[in-house]
């Protein structure tokens, strides 16, 4: 039986491949399934993964929810699942970063935004279709993508079903940067290696920092901060080290 999602790790990095390449990774009560199993162990492995990457097989990250999955009458293990489980990548210990080629539509795209960073590609299509289909956003779109770009921006992409491109998508904030397809992903494969080479101790005290901190305002944030920072991690004197040596 084909694995929906497939996992390879290296150097601290673990990538994580939407394996529905036929039907542009559109995402099965299935393949949730199998993308839960993975998220659940990585976030019980922070000794042996640093960062993660989130990609899709073939030439598309994610086409969306599978709608064959729903006029057949396929369901989740929960009504919730597929947001709880878009809940539990926002709240790995690890970065994500999100690498997106071709299709990133409605669940693909609160999919994505749910990594911490993007990275687009020149054949990027960025849509947000809901109104396309008659529905409305449950897996924390209408919280994510103004959070992410703003509420006018948010809006027009939610009014219109419009599709944007890997350098709109850079140019409005959606991701951190387009590139050439062709250079995708190396690029990716940079920055995670740039990430895992910092601290993990940091790298997670930081994202906690960030996620957490948005809830407040600027002043309680502060208060936060003081209260929550993990503060020196155990790999302090060793860096220090390696720095007076460099």
């Amino acid at each position: 039986m084909t694995e929906l999602v497939l996992r390879a790790d290296g150097s601290g990095v673990a990538t994580l491949t939407l394996n529905r390449p036929d039907a542009l990774n559109a995402l099965s009560p299935d393949l949730f399934v199998e993308l839960r199993g993975h998220v659940e162990r990585i976030a019980g492995d922070v000794d042996n993964v640093g960062c993660v990457v989130l990609r899709g097989a073939g030439r598309s990250f994610c086409a969306g929810n599978d709608l064959k999955s729903i006029q057949a009458g396929q369901e989740a293990p929960s009504p919730t699942y597929q947001a709880d489980t878009i809940d539990m990548i926002e709240n790995l210990p690890q970065p994500v970063i999100a690498e997106i080629r071709g299709h990133c539509y409605t669940g693909g795209l609160e999919l994505a935004l749910a990594c911490d960073l993007l990275i687009a590609s020149t054949t990027a299509r960025f849509s947000d279709t809901h109104g396309k289909w008659g529905m409305t956003p449950r897996w924390g779109m209408s919280q994510r993508l103004p959070r992410r770009i703003g509420p006018l921006k948010a809006k027009e992409m939610s009014f219109t079903a419009r599709a944007y491109s890997g350098g709109e998508a850079a140019a409005m904030g959606l991701a951190n940067q387009c590139v050439e397809d062709g250079e995708l992903e190396a690029v990716v494969r940079e920055m995670a290696a740039d990430i895992v080479a910092n601290s993990w101790h940091s790298l997670r005290g930081n994202k906690m920092l960030y996620n957490r901190g948005q809830d407040y305002t600027l002043h309680d944030g502060l208060a936060f901060e003081m209260a929550e920072s993990p503060g020196r991690g155990p790999d302090i004197e060793e860096r220090l080290q390696a720095f007076s040596k460099s």
